[in-house]
């Protein structure tokens, strides 16, 4: 345990959300928008002609960031899962630290997450704002991937706590599927697709626009369809059928979304139909929404796992993890799970034809694991793993940081598989 006997931070700092907490509790104590407001932008003369000193506390993040936003100028500080503003990270994780969880850094061992393929100077840049701004005792900078995995071990179908497989981690901003092995990822197999939330959001609010759903206040439209992606949608298995069943009983199928007017406060109703399924079909059809990227997510999974060393492709298929709130949707395992099976039998079938039946494979094992713990995953993991006493072993202490310097935080030991 760490010297004060007290639980370690666990902080997930996505592109759409921040997921913050202790160690050891089953949900985050805290999820807000990864946003920032400050006087910085336009209003920058003039906070420059009234500074006081406090420049940096005249800040606000997540909820408080989106409702300033009027009078503050609004930053997101994480585009597609990597930093790109340390500095209002800095204040960020100071806000976090202070004001939402309330402790003092330098009495807690800290995890934070990164996600694929990081470039090791962010983890240098990291160690340097937690050991040298915030003062905290230990750091482990774990990769999303390896806890997402971990998470997925309170999932009933899983019987034996492995650290290999493949996660598809899907959030708000990029959607990426990476191999593991033993806890190491495969880099140069990672895969990732320009299709996430944000882009499901958008694809419903076009449809319900060209749809001419006349009630929605302009200002509100992305909020609407965003509520409908949450509310309403779910993967269908086949496209055909499901325009059919809408057709042949619109009463069935066809919601109404009752919202009010946020301006004249006036109640306005939406009929929400093809758009539940089109929503995420997106994932399977991408060509429905652009013409930019037309691979679909279980080839991109098969290319994935194809690409990886041959002995660990079993085990890849085997255990093939969801993460990230945009998994969420109902059935969207099954279809997955459904269409990877496809092209792994039919490459196994052509594979013994080409032979002439002299070739005979074992059928290969494809299970997508669907959990209760998918949207906060990579916080859950961190979270289990941060509770173990191995934790404090693997974690870079600020004894080793002021002997070495930044250049610690480049590797970070894997934890062993847990046996709990």
């Amino acid at each position: 345990m760490s010297k004060t006997g007290l639980p370690a931070v666990v902080i997930d700092n996505g592109t759409g959300y921040t997921k913050m907490g202790y160690a050891g509790n089953c949900e985050p104590q805290y999820i807000i928008p990864t946003a920032i407001a400050t006087h910085e932008g336009k209003g920058a003369q003039k906070a420059a002609t009234q500074k006081k000193g406090v420049e940096d506390l005249d800040v606000f993040i997540g909820d408080e960031a989106i409702a300033n936003s009027r009078t503050y100028d609004l930053f997101y500080p994480v585009r597609h899962g990597q930093i790109e503003n340390w500095t209002h990270m800095e204040y960020f994780w100071g806000q976090c630290i202070f004001k939402y969880l309330r402790c003092e850094p330098e009495d807690h061992y800290f995890l934070l997450t990164e996600p694929p393929l990081n470039a090791p100077e962010n983890r240098e840049y990291t160690a340097e704002i937690m050991f040298e701004t915030l003062n905290v005792p230990g750091l482990y900078i774990a990769v999303q991937a390896v806890l997402a995995l971990a998470a997925s071990w309170t999932s009933k179908s899983v019987k034996d706590r492995t650290l290999t497989g493949t996660v598809i981690d899907s959030g708000d901003g990029v959607t990426h599927v990476i191999p593991v092995a033993e806890g190491y990822v495969i880099g140069s197999s990672i895969k990732h697709i320009p299709l996430a939330g944000r882009d499901i959001t958008a694809f419903i609010q076009q449809l319900m626009r060209e749809r001419g759903e006349s009630q929605i206040p302009p200002a509100e439209s992305l909020e609407v369809a965003k509520r409908v992606k949450e509310q309403f949608c779910y993967v269908c298995p086949d496209l055909a059928k499901e325009f059919a069943k809408y057709d042949q009983e619109p009463a069935k199928w066809i919601k109404p979304y009752t919202q009010t007017n946020l301006v004249t406060k006036q109640p306005y109703s939406v009929d929400v139909g093809y758009e539940r399924f089109l929503g995420p079909e997106i994932f399977f059809n991408p060509e429905i929404f652009s013409s930019d990227f037309l691979t679909p997510l279980p080839k991109v999974v098969d290319d994935t796992i194809q690409s990886c060393p041959i002995d660990v492709r079993r085990g890849l298929y085997k255990n093939i993890v969801l993460s990230g709130g945009s998994t969420m949707f109902k059935d969207f395992g099954k279809r997955l799970q459904r269409d990877v099976k496809r092209a792994v039998d039919y490459r196994i079938k052509r594979s013994e034809e080409l032979s002439g039946g002299k070739i005979k494979s074992l059928p290969i094992e494809v299970n997508v694991i669907s959990h209760h713990m998918q949207r906060y995953a990579v916080w859950f993991g961190g979270s289990m793993l941060a509770s173990t006493p191995e934790f404090y072993n693997v974690c870079h202490t600020k004894q080793q940081y002021d002997e070495i310097g930044p250049s610690i935080c480049r590797h970070n030991p894997v934890f062993g598989a847990i046996n709990a």
